[in-house]
């Protein structure tokens, strides 16, 4: 099955600006390292791939999205849902791991949508970024979507429910994301697309069934005392601090907290691609800190946002078809 992506788009040379995001109008990812040019070959070792073991324009040239995610399994049951959703031949259940040779990430093709897995905090999906983003860049792709899978925990909203990020917010609630380079502070913004977070709210009339919202996403570099959880290993404040701190959060317009979000929109934002992050919330973090819903119903709340997606990306490239519950 063949796609025709963007239809009707008429490209000229040049570039252009959406808010502080810069898009080149030829639609290429941008890498923003000139020692590259001066390398023969650039291996991309936890992807296992590389510019001369492989074909990369032959093997990625016409993807248009690529969705990210934590958990390979759950990034290969997304790429099996896709494979479904989109009516390609064949059940999907065989899906080749195109990132077999290492064990760090797991990476899918599903016609012009690639899943990968990123592990979890910021460490672990700066790296892949770097790598997948150099991939995309040698592989000419053009008008590429990328958008982050994951789950969260909410801010005053019902658990279950899917935010889009419109913000990346850092612990101290500032859009931005602070890398030491060579010794020094480097500042970087996270901004998001904003109109594509707002295309992809309009694609929840296809999921009515759980809520789905727009909202700043805290992005933290730790799960415990980071996040303002109670039962960590090591707790260094009261119940009052913590409470007082997520109602902070929640007055500053924050609806969730996850890891890895501020280093995806920097890195993203940097290199010309339009990017989302959306995650579903498996509890109130105004409510208590550990998630003790069933795995049942964790399970269903994870394939939210999968559905979701889905329907976005089958209304891109105008493929009729329905979003069900997947099957686990």
């Amino acid at each position: 099955m063949g796609f025709l992506w963007p239809p009707g788009k008429d490209v000229t040379n040049g570039s252009w600006r959406h808010t502080n995001i810069i898009f080149s109008s030829s639609g290429l990812v941008h890498v923003k390292n000139p020692h590259l040019d001066a390398m023969e070959e650039d291996i991309l070792y936890h992807l296992d791939l590389g510019t001369k073991t492989h074909n990369l324009p032959a093997m990625f040239g016409d993807i248009k999205f690529v969705c990210v995610g934590g958990s390979p399994n759950r990034m290969r049951a997304f790429a099996q849902f896709m494979h479904r959703e989109l009516g390609l031949a064949g059940d999907g259940e065989e899906l080749a791991d195109i990132c077999a040779g290492t064990d760090r990430y797991a990476m899918y093709r599903v016609g012009p949508v690639l899943s990968i897995s990123h592990g979890m905090g910021i460490p672990s999906i700066s790296i892949m970024l770097h790598e997948l983003i150099k991939l995309l860049h040698h592989a000419k792709c053009r008008d590429v979507t990328i958008i982050r899978i994951g789950t969260s925990g909410g801010l005053g909203i019902e658990p279950g429910s899917v935010v889009i990020t419109d913000t990346a917010l850092d612990s101290s609630f500032k859009p931005r994301f602070e890398q030491v380079v060579l010794g020094d502070v480097v500042v970087r913004s996270t901004e998001l697309d904003k109109a594509l977070a707002e295309e992809l709210l309009s694609c929840s009339t296809e999921t009515p069934d759980f809520p789905t919202l727009i909202g700043h996403t805290m992005c933290t570099y730790d799960f415990y005392e980071g996040q303002g959880r109670l039962d960590g290993a090591l707790c260094s404040f009261s119940s009052e601090k913590k409470l007082e701190y997520l109602r902070r959060a929640y007055d500053a317009g924050v609806r969730n907290i996850e890891m890895e979000s501020t280093a995806f929109a920097a890195l993203c934002g940097l290199c010309g691609l339009r990017a989302a992050v959306v995650c579903v919330t498996l509890l109130d973090r105004l409510e208590g800190d550990q998630i003790r819903a069933p795995r049942a119903l964790l399970g269903e709340f994870q394939r939210r946002p999968q559905r979701l997606i889905a329907a976005f990306i089958r209304k891109r490239l105008g493929v009729q078809g329905r979003t069900p519950l997947p099957t686990p």
